[in-house]
């Protein structure tokens, strides 16, 4: 009983992470309901889960709402171009959805349309990210965030599989929106950070090795 209640108990450790998953979740939650927030919430999310809950750095709620002030407005304008196309892939979504009943054949650009909302979403993802770890103008943001993720299909389509995924079992099992924002932003942070690695510069990958190194 004693070494199961050690706090350096790995068993132990992940409850904790779990319990922080849903905490975070919450806090994005209540930080997006405006929904032109929800990309600096993301930003500030994507910062919790690489810098708290991975490598166990700062504080969970000093972290979120110092990252989402300091990144809101850069956050935001590159979100609203984002949050359009996604209503407008939606739309169309809905509407080649009832073309297919109605037995027209436009309804045949349905897994098109799908497919390509998918995309949008990952792309939201990495744009999050891509903002939590780097500076940059809003233009750069959207421009390296859209480059990394079609210049790695196969990591981009893991993070599709984890995001898609999560969207599926929140609309099953609305109660578990409580955790899985924050649980699917920690499974897709390594995909994502690889990617990232891949385009460092060779200064830039030194000194992330070297921060590794601290953290072990």
């Amino acid at each position: 009983m004693k070494r199961l209640l050690d706090l350096d108990n790995p068993v132990f450790k992940f409850i904790i992470k779990i319990f922080d998953c849903i905490v975070l979740s919450v806090i994005w939650t209540v930080f997006s309901l405006p929904v032109f927030t929800m990309g600096a919430s993301s930003t500030a999310m994507y910062a919790v889960v690489y810098h708290y809950i991975r490598h166990e750095e700062g504080y969970l709620w000093r972290t979120f709402i110092k990252t989402f002030k300091e990144n809101f407005k850069r956050s935001t304008l590159s979100w609203l171009p984002l949050l359009a196309t996604l209503l407008f892939l939606l739309y169309d979504v809905l509407a080649l959805r009832t073309l297919i009943q109605a037995g027209n054949p436009l309804g045949r650009l349905y897994g098109v349309i799908v497919a390509l909302l998918f995309v949008a979403l990952v792309w939201a993802v990495y744009m999050a990210a891509y903002t939590a770890r780097f500076q940059g103008t809003v233009k750069d943001m959207i421009r390296y965030s859209f480059y990394l993720l079609m210049a790695h299909p196969l990591r981009s389509l893991g993070v599709m599989v984890v995001v898609v995924g999560s969207i599926i079992m929140i609309w099953m099992v609305p109660g578990l929106a409580a955790i899985l924002p924050a649980v699917a932003f920690w499974i897709a942070s390594p995909m994502v950070e690889q990617v990232f690695r891949l385009h460092l510069s060779p200064e830039d990958l030194k000194e992330e090795e070297e921060k590794e190194s601290d953290r072990l």
